[in-house]
């Protein structure tokens, strides 16, 4: 086997000699620094047109993945992609010719590479390997259309992390950072399998850590019994199916533009490190798709980011075939939960374009002199709520008298849920992941559906979560608790009691 780690382009990492601005800009999907005299000539030939700087600045700064893009921007992505396509088969067709496999490690070459983008299957690689720190990661890589599908775990088998502190040197406790990083890579595993998991870096490290050692052999187990598992068949998934809106739909399915801890602030990356283990249906769908029959099969539409940023969609709103849409959708009996500014836009009579769909709005001084309604909390909301997770929009506002409050800090609401037509529509503050908000989320997307959990397997305890493999009658339940717990178990056959100890993982012929 031959593996390939960065084609012809690289992910844009700027750093500065001033330690209190040491990193200047990094976005692991920029097509910037893509950008050549040759580049622009062959595209300028092939489109008729050519490119300006302002195609790849946006206000003075670089233009990050996170910002929405221009339509000249889109066609140049799409020009680079199709570069690399090309030039990525000759390289495995060579491979090919000398009897080798070809796989290609994701993570140093995410340019014109996206394995969701139009060209990539065209490639024909054997395997794609993926770094996780995360479960989204997981499901990245798991969903790719390639045969074998590999996971390279952390922490990397080198002196320090990648965050500078020491891991396998003097004050290391790498299986600490190893079973950390396990919690959340497991139960992606449970939904969706890979075929390999390995690790990277001098082997010679471990010598010393036996511990290390003994928490890869765990994880090692773990991971065969899960494989072993979905090769039997697949888990039980309920009948709710989830469309994550926004600017790149597909193309970015499941990540935003770097790991976990890269994007952070955003929300969608912690809505999409919840639904990465949880049993339901989950796609990712553009704001084109969602205005043109898109929203066929889906029963809850999820929209997160900030007023502008790609996620949110930015000036994709003032469309009012998309808002008209979005509208019917929620009213003819659909949901729609919106995490911190969804459907944000200027202009109009709402900073929020789903604002009358929602309930809420988020004040951007046009409200002055205008009350908002007032509102008591919820005292017996429908399911357990994390306030937590929510965080605090400063200037939300109710504008709609029956939208329930479950959730409020200093006098501004931070969940919202609010009944339309015949859906629902739901509105969060923020969402930070914890293994409590993600059960949160679970428990809002039953409710807006009407959907019993027991199909799917679940457990009493909100830490607790649960993977039903009919095909097997296993049901594996892992505790993301740190301390031991007695619970009670539920799958479509019947209930039973377990003991699990803090964070064990236990399968469960039933």
């Amino acid at each position: 086997m031959v593996r390939l780690t960065s084609l012809f382009y690289n992910f844009v990492w700027i750093f500065g000699a001033d330690l209190r601005r040491r990193s200047r800009f990094v976005d692991w999907a920029s097509y910037d620094f893509t950008v050549s005299p040759a580049a622009l000539k062959a595209f300028e030939a092939e489109y008729g047109y050519a490119l300006s700087a302002e195609d790849f600045i946006n206000g003075g700064r670089l233009q990050a993945t996170h910002r929405p893009p221009t339509a000249h921007k889109r066609d140049y992505m799409d020009f680079i992609q199709r570069f690399v396509a090309e030039k990525a088969k000759v390289l495995v067709d060579i491979i090919h010719r000398h009897g080798k496999q070809a796989y290609v490690f994701y993570d140093d070459s995410w340019v014109g590479m996206e394995p969701y983008g139009k060209y990539f299957s065209s490639i024909g690689f054997d395997g794609l390997i993926k770094c996780v720190f995360s479960g989204f990661e997981c499901r990245l890589c798991a969903g790719a259309d390639v045969p074998v599908h590999e996971l390279r775990f952390h922490p990397y088998l080198f002196p320090v992390g990648l965050g500078g502190l020491p891991t396998f040197s003097e004050g290391g406790h790498p299986e600490r950072d190893a079973m950390a990083y396990w919690l959340h890579v497991r139960r992606a595993l449970a939904r969706q399998p890979v075929q390999r998991i390995g690790l990277g870096g001098y082997l010679h490290l471990t010598k010393g850590f036996p511990e290390f050692v003994e928490a890869i052999g765990l994880m090692a187990r773990q991971f065969r019994r899960l494989k072993a598992l979905h090769e039997q068949g697949a888990p039980a998934v309920l009948p709710v199916r989830v469309a994550v809106l926004h600017t790149w739909g597909h193309l970015r399915a499941w990540t935003l533009s770097g790991h976990f801890h890269e994007t952070d602030a955003n929300p969608l990356i912690h809505i999409n490190e919840a639904l990465s283990g949880l049993p339901v249906d989950v796609r990712f769908i553009d704001f084109e798709q969602a205005r043109s029959g898109g929203l066929d099969g889906v029963d809850v539409v999820i929209n997160a980011g900030f007023a502008g940023d790609a996620w949110s969609g930015g000036d994709a709103w003032r469309d009012p075939v998309l808002v008209a849409e979005l509208t019917r959708f929620v009213h003819e009996g659909g949901a729609f939960i919106g995490v911190g500014e969804p459907s944000a836009c200027p202009g109009g009579d709402t900073c929020l374009k789903l604002a009358h769909v929602l309930g809420v709005d988020v004040d951007d001084g046009s409200y002055a002199c205008h009350a908002p309604w007032a509102f008591e909390v919820e005292k017996a909301p429908p399911f357990e709520v994390c306030p937590q997770a929510l965080g605090r929009l400063k200037h939300a506002r109710l504008i709609a008298p029956d939208a329930k409050v479950l959730a409020e800090a200093d006098g501004t609401p931070q969940m919202t849920l609010r009944r339309f037509g015949r859906g629902w529509a739901a509105w969060l503050s923020g969402f930070a992941y914890s293994p409590a908000s993600a059960r949160m989320l679970l428990e809002l997307l039953l409710f807006m559906t009407g959907t019993q959990a027991g199909a799917a397997g679940i457990c009493i305890h909100p830490l607790v979560e649960t993977a039903w493999f009919p095909a097997s009658g296993t049901l594996v339940l892992m505790n993301n608790g740190d301390k031991a717990v007695q619970v009670e178990a539920l799958w479509p056959e019947g209930r039973i009691a377990v003991s699990l100890e803090a964070w064990e993982m236990k399968f469960i012929t039933v």
